[in-house]
């Protein structure tokens, strides 16, 4: 009778465990539930920062790294030496008097882990695919685009939206007519500070794609000190949350590309020039690698996800320093003598000496032929001129002089500058010869007395930089608030200038 007792409630417990099971099913099926990502009971770390989770019961989950952890050190348990024990109670009673095992069924309320510690997942907009061919912008219209960031770069603008409008077609259609269309990877040349960096900024924000940037010095043969090869796809993964197919589709910017050309006479072992080039071929080319989750290097406890990298477009950029003295070389073998002959310091003073470039003179600055080979599209950009650089300081969406602008018509204050201010501003960026760069630096050491004393006084209405501030000759004009409109000539200087 008492059999037949414990067998009904066996099937009882099992029946409700079904139930439990199915409830849950249906639960998963209906995206109840689906707000939050799991979070590792153990590690407390994200799905998107964990990977993969082991889920138990309870709605328990677990890590692929703490389950490792833990299964390493359940092995390492003498189970036959705690077997062997005596019973502490002289009868068939605990052998294990000093252990106690977690009941499963304590861990109430979704694992234990409150609503308000777990990651709200951001949620994915149904309908369109993210790449659609229909809705690829052409290449004028990504030009239009970027022109509203990027000053100048006419022809490096040009070159990129034909080649990403071309990569992201051969994405979307992947063949056509049995003719597999290869990737459009570009190098860009140009000095430091010309808007490298910012151009691919500009065009990963205009298509909405994940983009990794990528130094390129850190870079080192695999076994050796420092970051491996595959670390820059780990980077994009990391960019796209851990989606291996949005990863598949995003862009992958590697700077200072012109640091890991082959050493010139040095017979040390190239662990971060030639040797690096010859890894990066089969990421250019298109190849599985599989790349940890959540970390910077592979190790038995970390997660590892394969990325295809057929379809990740790659661009990469550096100065090139001494560049020009390659060219002007090749240039300069034309010359002769007589009265029609070219001079040899024809060359010197071109400004734009870059533009001339070809594949020949990037391979005797030490890139492998291999390595060029895999990127077709190699374009310059210009050095900056004044002109450039004062439309630099006003005319993009996000001018620097549009944020300090803004920052100020915060505390209900007009900040304006002069023609002449800007021109100075220019000319001393010329001077430090360090590109675009400059401009945030020369403006930020000018506006730091203003950004300090203007939220003292509530009565300043309007602040006018003035050319001869700039050049420390003078003091930027403070309108008062009750006399910018009535009396526009009755202003004040903060220092270093009279009033007017």
């Amino acid at each position: 009778m008492s059999d037949d007792r414990y067998h009904d409630a066996d099937e009882e417990i099992r029946d409700t465990k079904d139930e439990k099971n199915r409830e849950a099913d249906r639960d998963e099926k209906n995206g109840s539930g689906s707000d939050y990502e799991d979070v590792c009971f153990i590690c407390r770390r994200p799905e998107s920062k964990a990977g993969k989770m082991f889920r138990l019961p309870n709605h328990i989950c677990v890590c692929d790294d703490c389950m490792h952890k833990t299964m390493d050190t359940v092995s390492q348990f003498d189970y036959q030496g705690l077997l062997n024990q005596p019973p502490t109670d002289g009868g068939d009673g605990n052998r294990f008097p000093n252990i106690s095992f977690v009941n499963l069924a304590d861990l109430q309320g979704d694992g234990g882990i409150p609503n308000k510690q777990k990651i709200r997942k951001k949620k994915k907009e149904s309908g369109q695919p993210e790449i659609d061919i229909r809705n690829i912008l052409p290449p004028h219209k990504i030009k239009e685009k970027l022109d509203e960031y990027v000053v100048g770069q006419e022809h490096a603008k040009k070159v990129m939206s034909v080649a990403v409008y071309n990569h992201y077609k051969r994405v979307a259609t992947g063949t056509m007519d049995e003719i597999e269309i290869e990737k459009s990877n570009m190098l860009m040349i140009g000095p430091t500070g010309c808007g490298k960096t910012y151009l691919v900024k500009t065009l990963a924000r205009l298509l909405d794609v994940p983009l990794a940037i990528a130094d390129a010095t850190s870079l080192t043969e695999a076994g050796y000190i420092g970051d491996d090869i595959e670390s820059v796809v780990s980077k994009l993964l990391a960019a796209a949350e851990n989606d291996v197919e949005r990863a598949e589709r995003g862009i992958i910017f590697i700077d200072e590309i012109d640091k890991i050309a082959k050493k010139k006479n040095t017979n040390a072992r190239d662990v971060s020039g030639e040797s690096v080039q010859q890894g990066m071929l089969k990421l250019l080319e298109g190849a599985e690698v599989e790349v940890p989750v959540g970390a910077n290097s592979k190790n038995a406890m970390v997660p590892l996800a394969t990325v295809n990298t057929k379809n990740i477009l790659f661009i990469c950029g550096g100065a090139f320093p001494d560049l020009e003295e390659i060219i002007k070389q090749r240039l300069n073998k034309r010359t002769s003598i007589g009265y029609t002959a070219e001079l040899k310091d024809r060359y010197d003073k071109e400004k734009n000496i870059l533009s001339r470039v070809t594949v020949e003179d990037i391979r005797k600055f030490g890139m492998i032929p291999e390595f060029i080979g895999r990127l077709p599209v190699i374009f310059t950009l210009e050095g900056l001129s004044r002109e450039m650089m004062v439309k630099i300081l006003e005319e993009p969406k996000n001018a620097i002089l549009k944020q300090y602008q803004k920052l100020l018509e915060l505390d209900e204050v007009k900040l304006e500058f002069e023609r002449g201010a800007l021109e100075a501003i220019a000319e001393k960026a010329m001077e430090k010869d360090t590109g675009a760069r400059a401009l945030r630096a020369i403006i930020e050491e000018f506006m730091l007395d203003i950004m300090y004393e203007v939220p003292k006084d509530e009565n300043i209405g309007r602040v006018t930089i003035t050319r001869e501030y700039i050049e420390g000759t003078g003091g930027p004009i403070i309108d008062i608030r009750s006399n910018s409109l009535e009396h526009p000539d009755r202003l004040n200087v903060i220092e270093g200038g009279a009033a007017r």
